[in-house]
């Protein structure tokens, strides 16, 4: 008899991003395992004070083969109560929640403890963040709220599964590396890319990929752009896929003042999964030139896609790219971001970071990644 499951977090038709995306590959993962597997997930997630982006919702097709429940509002306590009586009667054997902003703390905590009630169900939490990128007033109370209600935990970087063990150091924790995001499509030509985006494939391409926000570093990269180390490369462009999660405006004042309109693509609108392999595959390097991090899907996604990477040092992004092998890591300085650069491009090591990706990147599995939740499940 199939075991039954249940991941509560974003999911369609919530837009993709990360998380929803990860959730939906997730469940996939479990049913691949011979588990019977339901996503409950929010008709509300954010209140619009703390959504920047344009929406919430996705207008693309729903994922196949799913089945998702939209149960759950974030402001509202009625909707936890039935989001987790309805869950808690069905009795699975196992709930996962993804925890990723102590905003939710009471929303999860609270259909978490009703799970509970029914003393059979064993209740994990993927825990993104521990300690948030933005602060905010309630952030220890809504975490410590959130953790009490599970029996353990799972952690994608060790920087987190350190923060975790401050506030919930007598709980079993497992750390897993985020696993490969494999659900974008196979890999197409640059020239293929490059006319699906209207982009011109003379130029060489470096990628930076996914919601625009401050600790992600992006004006780190735009001031690694006007480094004389790369500023007399006239065949370089910065392709920039992803839509602003906060003001626009000091960018483009930051772009002006380094010049570099003429060296930069702005695709700023939000990209629906089906276009994901579009911009990796136009690239020819990946560059995270995030301040500080836990960890990141964009990662995974270059491996899917052969890609090699510039990182910087910080959370948990170096665990996952060798330094030397498959890219770069280096500390979040323009002039670092910018000599990492530079070596890709001017010492010819792409196609030597390409196979030792396509070794390297057979670690990340997703049944592995289920083996070893069911794994820690059983020491609850």
């Amino acid at each position: 008899m199939a075991r039954r499951v249940v991941i509560v977090g974003p999911a369609y038709p919530l837009r993709g991003g990360g998380m929803a995306t990860f959730n939906e590959r997730l469940a996939y993962a479990f049913q691949e395992a011979g588990d019977s597997v339901e996503i409950v997930t929010f008709s509300l997630q954010y209140p619009s004070f703390l959504f920047p982006g344009k929406s919430q919702y996705s207008y693309e097709v729903a994922p196949e083969g799913l089945d998702i429940k939209v149960l759950i509002n974030s402001v509202n306590p009625l909707s936890w109560w039935k989001a987790g009586n309805y869950i808690r009667k069905q009795k699975p054997e196992l709930v996962i929640f993804r925890y990723w902003l102590p905003f939710m703390g009471p929303c999860l905590g609270t259909i978490a403890r009703i799970i509970r009630r029914n003393k059979y169900s064993r209740v994990l939490a993927i825990t993104d963040n521990v300690v948030p990128h933005e602060k905010r007033p309630g952030d220890l109370p809504f975490t410590n709220y959130f953790l009490g209600s599970c029996q353990g935990f799972v952690t994608m970087s060790r920087a987190v599964q350190q923060d975790l063990a401050r506030f919930a150091p007598s709980k079993p924790n497992l750390y897993l590396p985020h696993p490969l995001y494999d659900n974008f499509g196979d890999a197409e030509s640059k020239a293929e890319a490059c006319a699906a985006l209207d982009l011109d494939p003379t130029y060489n391409y470096l990628l930076f990929f996914g919601f625009i926000r401050a600790y992600k570093g992006l004006d780190l990269l735009l001031q690694a752009l006007a480094d004389s180390a790369l500023a007399q490369r006239p065949d370089i462009r910065l392709l920039v896929a992803g839509e602003f999660y906060e003001e626009a405006a000091p960018y483009h004042v930051l772009i002006a003042q380094l010049q570099l309109q003429d060296k930069l693509v702005l695709h700023t609108d939000f990209i629906p999964n089906a276009q994901v392999r579009h911009y990796f595959c136009a690239a020819d390097l990946v560059v995270q030139p995030y301040r500080h991090a836990t960890q990141s899907g964009v990662t995974q996604v270059a491996y899917h896609f052969d890609k090699p990477m510039v990182v910087t040092n910080v959370g948990g992004l170096a665990e996952l790219v060798p330094d030397g092998e498959v890219g770069y890591v280096v500390e979040p300085d323009p002039h670092r971001i910018a000599a990492a650069i530079h070596d890709f491009y001017a010492s010819g090591k792409g196609p030597s970071f390409i196979r030792n990706i396509q070794s390297y990147k057979n670690r990340f599995s997703w049944r592995h990644f289920v083996a070893e939740v069911w794994s820690l499940a059983g020491k609850v």
